[in-house]
């Protein structure tokens, strides 16, 4: 039977990498590309079919972004398809980035300059705003619409005699010291992107403990220092440029410098791979290349208590209901909003 399998974030950088290389490991496969960009998201198709001539490659319509985008997405794929074997939480934003130059430049020439690239701790803080359902972008974007297409989807993910894969792309600058659980979306920090990929891991860990039972296996993937749209968008192009020679020099010394989406993908693919009992529900599998060149996966423990994951969980839950209850205001004359309604009154 084919694998259907959903990308979110799938139009280019790691997303469109793991795509490529999931078509090249089962050319039978369903896949879905879940793209906010329709125009991108057909040049990727386009891309894809060029090197896969005749595998199956859908689009899907969906800014996670945005709940009623997430909502409508999920419907379209629940009359698509009749299960999801994996769905890869890739989409991600980092809007308005700030680097510290100064601090930048003392950690460039100092013994931390490898842990300096790989978390940006100290280094990088971001300018967030509200986006149209009053959530903060980043945490809407990173976590909260994904959480929601999750919840939408559960009748396809959660199936007898059917195991079902979610893999959020997370990243090594998550870290619990930019997280609150009494400010679960940052709206006070200055390190949402930081805190919404810790939340992410949270909330992997929740998942498994409430859903491994009913088939859903849930799992965490760092690309390490990847290249990517996000990842320029941090600093000039002529600056990049500038230090790139460093960062190939400095990869000799370190596995976490994977620099390209191809290396970045390596443990999304791993993982497509691997039987879901077999994998740590606490670990965060790290994709890593060696000085040679050399890609492989490498699990490394997450610092996540699942009491406190569980809280996380349940906070998304009251907050899901909010938002969805002034989404049904707003579309009073929209049934399925006003069955929801409903429902949870």
């Amino acid at each position: 039977m084919e694998k259907v399998v959903i990308v979110t974030g799938a139009n280019s950088g790691i997303g469109l990498a793991l795509c490529e290389r999931l078509l090249t490991e089962d050319t039978q496969l369903w896949l879905c590309l879940a793209c906010r960009n329709m125009q991108r998201a057909e040049a990727a198709r386009s891309a894809l079919l060029t090197s896969h001539a005749g595998a199956h490659v859908d689009l899907l319509q969906l800014d996670v972004g945005s709940v009623e985008s997430v909502l409508n997405a999920a419907k379209v794929v629940k009359s698509r398809y009749n299960r999801i074997d994996f769905l890869y939480l890739n989409a991600g934003i980092m809007p308005n980035p700030q680097v510290d130059i100064r601090a930048f430049f003392k950690g460039l020439f100092s013994r931390n300059v490898i842990n300096m690239f790989a978390t940006a701790e100290g280094l990088l803080t971001q300018q967030d705003h509200l986006n149209s359902d009053g959530l903060q972008e980043v945490f809407a974007t990173n976590l909260f619409g994904h959480f929601v297409l999750i919840r939408e989807l559960e009748p396809l993910l959660c199936q007898t005699d059917h195991t079902s894969r979610v893999v959020w792309t997370s990243s090594s600058n998550a870290r619990r010291s930019a997280f609150s659980m009494d400010d679960i979306q940052h709206r006070k920090g200055t390190e949402p992107y930081s805190s919404s990929k810790y939340a992410s891991d949270m909330l992997s860990v929740a998942l498994n403990r409430r859903m491994n039972g009913q088939g859903l296996f849930s799992s965490v993937v760092c690309p390490g220092l990847v290249m990517t749209n996000l990842t320029y968008g941090i600093l000039p192009s002529s600056f990049w440029t500038l230090i790139m020679p460093i960062m190939w020099l400095i990869r000799i010394f370190t596995n976490t410098f994977t620099l390209t989406p191809y290396n970045g993908a390596e443990a999304l693919h791993w993982l497509f791979l691997q039987k879901p009992e077999s994998l740590d529900p606490r670990a965060k599998y790290h994709s890593l290349t060696s000085g040679l060149g050399t890609n492989y996966t490498e699990p490394r423990q997450m610092d996540i208590d699942g009491e406190t994951a569980d809280v996380l969980f349940s906070k998304l839950l009251e907050l899901e209901k909010g938002v969805r209850r002034k989404l049904c205001e707003r579309n009073a004359d929209n049934e399925a909003h006003q069955r929801y309604l409903n429902e949870i009154e």
